[in-house]
């Protein structure tokens, strides 16, 4: 009888159960070190990315900052001059781009850097992520849909909505962005009784889509709620986990 044969009847046969070695005590000292020193550092990095990053942005704006002739060797010549020097300069480019005259130069500069080969693709890439970032207090609610067929819901941002000149009917405007590159999507035109309402703030579907759905939300709701009709049908909440 081949290996093969005699591991089928053994596990054809119920009778028959394979022997199970139990972990000697050495192997299980190894494995609940191993899982609780991971465990730890997955608890710090993002903490040990975070001190790190600080304190690059801030030795490198102290670099720039404190030799400079009216920094150095002067009372404000102090570590993390460089980095209030940072907030200052975005505080006032901030107030320049809020005007009229200061957002022409914006796009000005903008335009200038979008003939550029190379700088281009750079600048357009980071320019089309920050703004998305920064506008998602301009998406009204998050939203399921079915997408791309029935039976497959996706998440989308409300972004409108359009209004019939005859008719009291209207169509939310629905975008539907890819994972992990939100700066890309589809956009949808849908009856408000084909959505999926949720709970999930607009900040928690961001880092949803940001992370790939690493990061998850602890719970989410789902319901669907139509216009005309009174029984409102509740899908369910459900707790989410990510996989193993």
């Amino acid at each position: 009888m081949h290996w093969e044969d005699a591991v089928n009847t053994v596990n054809n046969d119920p009778g028959v159960q394979p022997e199970r070695s139990t972990p000697s005590l050495a192997k299980r000292i190894e494995g609940h070190f191993q899982s609780k020193t991971l465990a730890g550092l997955m608890g710090l990095v993002p903490l040990l990315v975070t001190i790190f990053v600080i304190a690059f942005i801030i030795g490198y704006a102290d670099g720039f900052v404190r030799p400079l002739p009216f920094v150095s060797d002067r009372p404000w010549d102090f570590p993390g001059i460089g980095l209030i020097a940072v907030i200052v300069i975005f505080y006032l480019v901030g107030l320049m781009i809020s005007t009229a005259a200061g957002r022409r130069v914006m796009d000005g500069a903008s335009a200038l850097l979008g003939h550029i080969p190379v700088i281009k693709t750079i600048y357009g890439v980071t320019n089309q992520a920050t703004t998305l970032m920064a506008s998602d207090f301009n998406f009204s609610r998050v939203v399921f849909l079915e997408w791309p067929r029935e039976g497959m819901v996706a998440m989308g941002f409300v972004t409108g909505r359009a209004y019939s000149r005859t008719s009291d009917h209207s169509l939310a405007i629905v975008y539907i962005p890819t994972v992990p590159n939100p700066t890309s999507g589809n956009m949808a035109f849908i009856n408000e009784d084909d959505l999926l309402e949720t709970d999930i703030a607009v900040e928690d579907a961001v880092k949803l889509i940001f992370s790939g759905g690493i990061v998850l939300p602890q719970t989410l709701a789902l319901a669907r709620m139509p216009r005309e009709a009174r029984d409102h049908e509740f899908i369910g909440r459900f707790e989410t986990h990510r996989e193993e």
